[in-house]
């Protein structure tokens, strides 16, 4: 309720501050997620069997992984077993996300290229 229908004061000023105030921080993250980006997707591209388009917003990927002959489910709990990298299943998001993976990249570059080797070298043992 009170985030709804009767935000306060302070709330409502930040949020200004947040619009109309310097934008630097603003625009060094979303540097910094376009670097992120582009090395979970060229990293998941050089994995064979699995394709990835690149995103235009958000912090996700959605890879496609149905030429890995794993239901999506079973593809996301072999990887968090193995791989030690949790992963959610696309199936999570509707019967068309079957044979799709969501992962995040709002982590660290370094952490982001070591779960892509995690990932190789599980799917290199199917």
């Amino acid at each position: 309720t009170h985030s709804v229908g009767c935000t306060a004061q302070f709330t409502q000023v930040a949020g200004i501050e947040a619009l109309t105030g310097p934008q630097d921080q603003v625009d060094a993250m979303v540097s910094e997620y376009q670097l992120r980006r582009d090395a979970i997707v060229d990293g998941l591209n050089s994995i064979p069997g699995i394709t990835c388009r690149k995103p235009q917003g958000a912090f996700y990927v959605f890879p496609n992984v149905k030429s890995l002959g794993k239901s999506s489910t079973g593809l996301a709990n072999y990887l968090l077993e193995n791989a030690g990298v949790a992963v959610l299943s696309g199936s999570d998001f509707g019967d068309l996300g079957e044979g799709y993976l969501r992962i995040t990249y709002s982590n660290s570059i370094d952490k982001i290229k070591r779960a892509i080797e995690r990932i190789r070298e599980a799917l290199s043992l199917l």
